[in-house]
C-alpha cells in the first residue's frame, strides 16, 4: 500500500466499459448493473459524491437492432447509439430506484469540453446534481460524434470529466486487476504494479492491446486517462470490476488495483482546461533555451524562442508547444498571444522589436506563463 494516499475520499468518478455491464452481442446485463447501482449506492449513502461514466450505449442498440457485430458506418454507429442510450439509462434507473437514488443522464462530445463556455455550462450542471444528491451518468453522446469533436473512448472522457469536477479520485473499473509486466491472459507468471509513481516509458510500453470485438480501448487508452488525471492531481485507480466491493474495499485502504500516484501541484481549473479538454489548433517549434526556461525556469514563451510554426490558428487559441532538438514531443500546451500570421512575422524576434516589425504590439509574450501547462 506503499504510496497509496486516498484517506478522504468525498467526490469519485467510476469508469465502467461495455464489457462490464453487457453480456457481449446480447445487449444489457441487469444483474450486473444491479449489483453495481448497489454498491454506488451505498457509497452515496456514506457520504461520498459519485458520478458513472458508462458505456453500452451501443452494445444495448445492437441488441435491439439484432445486430451481432458493431457497426461499421458512422450513421449506424449513431443509429445503435441512439436506440440503446434510452435502454442504458433505463436499466440505471430501475437498478438506483431500489435506492431511493435519482440519476441523471449526461451526454458530453469534446465540443462541449473543448469551448470554454460550455465547459463552465458542463461543470456548473454536474455539480449542482451531485449538490442535489442526483448521480449524474455520463457517456460521449455518440448520437452526433463525429471524428472532429469525438472524445473517443469512455477512459479519457472519465479522465476529463473527473477534472471537471474536481474528482477526489478516478476509478476505471476493467476486467482485469490491475496494470500488469505481461498480459495476465496469457502469462501466468505477470505481475501485477501495486503502485504507479510517474508514467514513465518504461510504464508504457506495458500496455497490450486486447480489447474484444465489442469493446473499445485497453489498457493504452487507460494510460491516456491516467496522465490526465495525475497531471491534474488527481489519482487514479484501474481495478477488476467483475468483483462486487472492489470499491468499497479500495475506499477502506485495501491494496486494490493498480494505483497511480498524483502529482503534489494539482493544477487550477483553467490550467486543467487548457492542457487536456482543448485540442491544439496549431504546433510551435521552440528552441533548446526557449523549453528550458519555459520547462526548468517557469517563464513564458517569447518570440525569440519560436523556430517554426505549424498550423492556423487565431489569438486566444490553445497550440502545442514541442521542441526543435529532435525530440519532436509535445511538452506544453497554451494559449497564444498571436495568431498563426503575425508569430510567423515575429519569430526569433525579441520582444522589444514586435512593435516595428508588426506596426503594434499587444504582448510581449508568445504564450504568458499563466497561461501555459507543462505535460
Amino acid at each position: 500500500m506503499s504510496g497509496r494516499r486516498l484517506e478522504a475520499v468525498r467526490r469519485l468518478v467510476v469508469k465502467v466499459g461495455s464489457s462490464l455491464i453487457t453480456a457481449g452481442s446480447s445487449g444489457l446485463d441487469s444483474e450486473r448493473i444491479r449489483v453495481l447501482a448497489d454498491e454506488l449506492a451505498a457509497l452515496g449513502a456514506a457520504g461520498t459524491e459519485v458520478a458513472l461514466v458508462s458505456s453500452g450505449a451501443i452494445v444495448a442498440g445492437m441488441a435491439r437492432l439484432g445486430r451481432r457485430e458493431r457497426p461499421r458506418s458512422i450513421p449506424e454507429t449513431q443509429a445503435a447509439a441512439a436506440v440503446g442510450q434510452s435502454a442504458l439509462m433505463q436499466q440505471y434507473e430501475t437498478a438506483f430506484a431500489r435506492h431511493g437514488r435519482l440519476v441523471a443522464q449526461v451526454l458530453l462530445t469534446r465540443a462541449d469540453l473543448s469551448a470554454r463556455t460550455r465547459y463552465l455550462n458542463a461543470r456548473n450542471t454536474l455539480n449542482t446534481l451531485l449538490a442535489c444528491g442526483v448521480l449524474p451518468i455520463i457517456n460521449e453522446n455518440d448520437t452526433v460524434a463525429v471524428d472532429e469533436i469525438k472524445v473517443g473512448d469512455n477512459d479519457n472522457l472519465s479522465a476529463l470529466v473527473a477534472q471537471l469536477i474536481d474528482a477526489d479520485l478516478l476509478v476505471l473499473l476493467t476486467d482485469v486487476d490491475g496494470l500488469y509486466r505481461g498480459n495476465p491472459r496469457r502469462d501466468a507468471g505477470a505481475t501485477k504494479l501495486d503502485v504507479v509513481e510517474a508514467i514513465t516509458p518504461d510504464i508504457e510500453r506495458l500496455c497490450w492491446a486486447d480489447a474484444g470485438q465489442i469493446a473499445i480501448g485497453g489498457m493504452a487508452t487507460k494510460l491516456e486517462a491516467a496522465q490526465k488525471a495525475v497531471a491534474s492531481g488527481i489519482p487514479l485507480v484501474i481495478a477488476n470490476g467483475h468483483r462486487p466491493g472492489e470499491l468499497t474495499a479500495l475506499l477502506r485502504g485495501e491494496p486494490i488495483g493498480t494505483y497511480f500516484a498524483p502529482r503534489t501541484d494539482r493544477l487550477a481549473a483553467r490550467k486543467r482546461w487548457i492542457g487536456f479538454a482543448v485540442a491544439p489548433q496549431g504546433r510551435l517549434v521552440v528552441d533548446a533555451g526557449a523549453k528550458r526556461a519555459v520547462t526548468e525556469r517557469g517563464k513564458s514563451l517569447l518570440p525569440s524562442g519560436v523556430v517554426d510554426i505549424e498550423g492556423d490558428f487565431d489569438a486566444g487559441e490553445v497550440v502545442a508547444l514541442c521542441a526543435a532538438d529532435g525530440d519532436a514531443a509535445e511538452f506544453a500546451r497554451g494559449v497564444v498571444n498571436f495568431d498563426a500570421q503575425e508569430l510567423r512575422k515575429i519569430k526569433r524576434v525579441k520582444s522589444s522589436d514586435i512593435e516595428r516589425v508588426l506596426g503594434y504590439k499587444s504582448f510581449d509574450e508568445v504564450v504568458h506563463r499563466d497561461n501555459l501547462v507543462l505535460l
